[in-house]
């Protein structure tokens, strides 16, 4: 469900630029519109690689990454305590 609104949200996005870039009045220097436009662009393009970046699903990817490792570190800490509790008490210290 999520996917289907970001493809529609990042579709709108990419339409309003397609359509709006060639009416912006950008190259007659640095004048108000020229600003604008670029700041209207910048801000469309950002809204566009939020919905790619989340259509991609680069954060459930991180996530299960992490996941991992802490499962991995878990491990090692409790094979580690392991080893010290299993030792016998005159090599404790």
């Amino acid at each position: 469900m999520k996917e289907w609104k970001s493809v529609a949200y990042m579709s709108l996005a990419l339409g309003m630029l397609i359509y709006a870039v060639p009416r912006i009045e950008i190259g007659q220097g640095f004048t108000l519109p020229t600003v604008f436009g670029i700041v209207w662009i910048g801000f469309a393009l950002l809204v566009v690689a939020a919905h790619l970046h989340r259509i991609l699903g680069v954060d459930e990817e991180t996530k299960k990454e992490m996941a991992r490792v802490r499962k991995f570190g878990r491990r090692r800490r409790e094979q580690w305590l392991n080893a010290k509790l299993r030792m016998p008490e005159t090599k404790r210290h």
